[in-house]
């Protein structure tokens, strides 16, 4: 099962816990923060009865689940004071969700900023962060750079929306639309330059052939006149004197001087 499939499985299985159990939510929340398959929490925050967890002695759960749906271990240590301390298994799941969050703005990642924002204190201990806990887990894909000191994103799964997040979104595929659009226009216009470019290429090639083909005629022609001309000259009688016949013409004697 791929991860897309596993996460909308997990989704709907905890949407339906939290729509039955009612009081018991707080467990319900406990359960999919912990979660070590599931990434996304959107969907469990619209449940009607999440919702009306807000303003009641119960709210530091819907608290809790919007930590993971949208921030991350340094938000949660600025208001660790109202909020439940975290179990283990959903403190690795927020540091796993903080990862996500910086590289959803930068490809590359320094070694330096990793460690502060995850609170980890060496490089050793943050790069089998990485792989055993994020690369493994299938949420980031990426290169190491021990010279650099960085993580090179090559992949980042995303997180959920956050408030007034989607007109930004919205926007960002809008000027995306109209960047493909020029794009393409482009495009066309070149095409449609290399054919126009193409058809005068064969009218001057074919221009070339003909006149190739009109010189030749020519040669050929003038040939054909000088070959008849020099027939005409050699059978005219007289024209030139057979050698034969100038072997029989007797010869003049000449007379001594006296």
């Amino acid at each position: 099962m791929d991860i897309e499939q596993k996460q909308a499985d997990l989704i709907d299985h905890f949407v339906k816990q939290a729509a039955q159990k009612g009081s018991a939510l707080g467990s319900v929340i406990l359960e999919a923060t912990s979660h070590p398959s599931l990434f996304a929490f959107s969907e469990i925050l619209a449940v009607p009865c999440v919702a009306e967890l807000e303003g009641t002695e119960n709210s530091v759960y819907l608290d809790v689940l919007r930590l993971f749906a949208h921030g991350t271990w340094s938000d949660y240590k600025g208001n660790s004071g109202r909020l439940p301390q975290l179990v283990p298994d959903q403190v690795l799941k927020l540091k796993q969700l903080t990862v996500l969050t910086l590289a959803e703005t930068n490809k590359v990642l320094p070694y330096d900023q990793l460690m502060l924002e995850l609170d980890v204190t060496n490089v050793r201990e943050l790069e089998d962060f990485l792989i055993n806990e994020c690369m493994y887990a299938g949420i980031v894909r990426g290169k190491l750079d021990q010279l650099r000191r960085c993580f090179e994103v090559q992949f980042a799964a995303g997180r959920d929306l956050r408030p007034g997040q989607l007109g930004s979104m919205i926007q960002t595929l809008s000027n995306w639309l109209d960047t493909s659009d020029n794009l393409l226009i482009s495009i066309q216009e070149k095409i449609k330059w290399a054919d126009t470019m193409s058809e005068l290429d064969k009218k001057h090639r074919k221009e070339v052939e003909d006149r190739v083909e009109e010189v030749k005629k020519s040669i050929t022609l003038k040939a054909d006149v000088d070959f008849r001309g020099l027939e005409e000259i050699y059978s005219e009688p007289g024209g030139v004197m057979d050698y034969e016949e100038d072997r029989s013409r007797p010869k003049r004697r000449r007379h001594p001087i006296s």
